[in-house]
């Protein structure tokens, strides 16, 4: 049963109709940004905080906040701003269960996936409640390893989900994460891992071979996001880990390297994991050592697809969204930003990541190199960044699942 938590309107009725009206208003800026660190003319406020392991977003036409949660108690959990001041007033469990990552709406459900399987509960537009049971789109799904999954739903009741891969790199079981342990070839994850699969939106209880493999060589993708302009899938992409503990590769390739990158997926796009990894100084793919590589040699990698953009390693892209709103000025619009959470292996030298990134894009592509939009006020790697979502008037809301966060940016020239 959904349970509220905070105040709410006596009328269910008028909430519904109200909280669109709301969420169009721009309600004042945050002292400080509530610890946000933004561009010139951005400003932020904290929807709400102490709200578990909250991790991908999703936002209603009438600016309710959808929010999957991961964790043994996780589920989703509904916000509402009920009296436009940027704050959620309403907070609802629409589920409690088994956690995961991946959300997304659609016109009368929402799905949501857990490790081993996607669900979707039935649901009117305006409701803090599903109006009936979850039904099981799919099951059976890999789980281990890099076992959060992605979704996305895009057009022709395409419903897009990432299978992250079991291993590192690909390495023999028993050999995972040792090192130097050569790889296996052919990798027999690529068959039902390490990419994304495509499945059907309105079909019930499919299975992984009911799915079909629209993208392969993605060690861990679970950051998908469809441009709603186009119906064109992206994804940010973790990359390898131990090149240096495992191959004596130099510190610092093993601090920068492998690139986490942004990619374009297109039916068919092979981006090469286990085999090659792309670098991120010389912006090329090379081999991986389990497969012959020394950190010079490219072998047949150069076939393999290009990121749109690339990032230092170990920074964890942890969630997409492609911009199309119209509150922001026009350079971001058709953009991509990427929420990083942050790394946990580059030590001695300092941890990294733990921004949103913005990438300027123009017909698909990457129109200039990325910048840095949203970074902590105080500690540098104080905020892990976990979601990211559009709101109905264009406003941006992060996410972070170790701070139990969320925030709303908006635009004040």
């Amino acid at each position: 049963m959904t349970k509220f938590i905070a105040r709410f309107a006596s009328s269910a009725g008028f909430i519904a109709v109200s909280a669109g009206a709301l969420a169009a208003q721009q309600p004042a800026c945050a002292t400080g940004n509530d610890g946000l660190t933004l561009p010139k003319g951005f400003c932020a406020v904290m929807v709400a905080e102490s709200l578990g392991r909250v991790r991908h977003l999703a936002v209603a036409p009438n600016g309710d906040i959808f929010a999957a949660k991961a964790g043994a108690k996780g589920g989703i959990v509904v916000l509402r701003d009920v009296n436009g001041d940027g704050r959620a007033e309403t907070i609802a469990n629409f589920y409690e269960g088994l956690g995961g990552s991946g959300i997304a709406l659609g016109p009368d459900a929402v799905y949501f996936a857990q490790t081993d399987k996607i669900l979707r509960f039935p649901w009117h537009p305006g409701a803090l409640a599903p109006e009936g049971a979850p039904e099981v789109i799919a099951s059976g799904l890999p789980t281990g390893g890099h076992g959060e999954k992605g979704l996305a739903l895009g057009p022709n009741g395409a419903l897009f989900v990432s299978f992250g891969s079991a291993s590192n790199s690909c390495q023999p079981p028993s050999g995972d994460r040792m090192g130097p342990t050569p790889g296996q070839n052919p990798c027999p994850e690529l068959p039902v891992r390490a990419g994304v699969w495509r499945f059907d939106a309105n079909k019930l209880n499919q299975t992984p071979a009911d799915g079909k493999r629209w993208a392969t060589g993605l060690r861990n993708a679970m950051s998908i996001s469809v441009d709603p302009a186009t119906g064109v899938l992206y994804s940010g992409v973790h990359g390898r880990d131990q090149l240096t503990e495992n191959w004596k590769f130099p510190a610092e390739d093993g601090r920068e390297n492998p690139a986490e990158t942004f990619y374009q997926l297109t039916e068919g796009t092979d981006a090469g994991w286990p085999y090659c990894y792309f670098d991120s100084r010389k912006k090329e793919k090379l081999q991986n050592p389990e497969y012959g590589g020394d950190g010079t040699k490219a072998g047949d990698c150069g076939s393999k697809a290009t990121p749109l953009a690339s990032f230092p390693g170990h920074w964890a892209p942890n969630a997409t969204t492609i911009y199309r709103g119209t509150q922001f000025p026009a350079a971001y619009r058709g953009g991509a930003f990427i929420a990083f959470h942050g790394s946990w292996n580059r030590a001695p030298a300092p941890q990294q990541g733990f921004r949103i990134e913005f990438v300027p894009m123009s017909n698909g592509k990457a129109a200039g190199a990325p910048t840095d939009f949203a970074t902590p006020a105080g500690d540098p790697v104080s905020i892990r960044f976990s979601g990211l979502a559009v709101g109905p008037d264009g406003s941006l809301y992060l996410g972070a699942d170790q701070n139990q966060k969320i925030w709303r940016v908006m635009y004040r020239p």
